[in-house]
């Protein structure tokens, strides 16, 4: 095995924790868009799963409210799993040859998106059929392309919920859509003991990055943080999609 192997995605890891540590988001959508440079997007989520998994579980039961978070938000996990059965085989199946096309499509959006759009406002009333929907929709995309940001994070943002029930209900969301991304890779045998060994092993530098991106979340800018990251996002996709 080359050294490069290696460093490189220990370093992504490191880094894709340190910004989920420091904005509660983030892991995913920079592992998957470096890794993806690196290797087939397929190849990229299955190292994502244990990482992504223990980071958002720890995120999900440090917060307030489980209980009251799964009761209003279930009907968009629900819509999750059926988004993401409806999109198996995406990433490693017959259109695995465009993921790297949609995953760098969907970071370039999600870029765009915190950039320049204003904070979304959902009116209590939707959410009966927003949940779901937002939820399908969000399954389809993590199908696709590994990442789970669009159209989920702007609705959950626009819930109106105070800051630790937003990370919360990110992280049961996440945990969700990661969970069910592992089925569906595991079904396609993208997953196999190898691959899950990998990702165990990356869970190491995404808590180093995490432990450090929540130590000096209060010492730096939050709102210049994230620009950087949306404008790295944004820079993201576009190379991927030139890939």
């Amino acid at each position: 095995m080359n050294l490069d192997d290696v460093v490189y995605p220990t370093l992504i890891f490191i880094g894709a924790g340190f910004v989920k540590g420091v904005i509660g988001l983030g892991l995913p959508a920079i592992s998957m868009g470096l890794l993806g440079l690196l290797m087939a997007p397929g190849q990229a989520a299955t190292l994502l799963v244990v990482p992504s998994t223990v980071t958002n579980v720890w995120q999900l039961v440090a917060g307030p409210s489980i209980r009251a978070l799964v009761k209003r938000l279930w009907s968009m996990q629900l819509g999750i799993c059926v988004g993401v059965w409806l999109g198996s085989g995406a990433l490693v199946g017959a259109g695995a040859g465009h993921a790297r096309l949609w995953l760098g499509a969907m970071l370039g959006l999600y870029g765009l998106y915190g950039l320049f759009a204003p904070q979304p406002r959902v009116p209590q009333r939707w959410e009966v059929w927003m949940s779901p929907v937002v939820g399908v929709m969000t399954g389809v995309a993590t199908a696709a392309t590994g990442v789970f940001t669009l159209p989920m994070v702007p609705y959950l943002s626009g819930l109106g919920l105070d800051r630790e029930n937003l990370v919360q209900a990110l992280g049961l969301s996440f945990t969700v859509c990661t969970l069910a991304l592992a089925v569906d890779l595991t079904g396609a045998g993208a997953l196999d003991r190898a691959m899950l060994v990998s990702s165990i092993v990356a869970v190491v530098p995404s808590l180093l990055g995490m432990f450090i991106g929540t130590y000096v979340r209060g010492r730096i800018s939050p709102v210049l943080f994230r620009r950087c990251f949306f404008a790295g996002m944004l820079v993201l996709g576009v190379e991927l999609v030139r890939h």
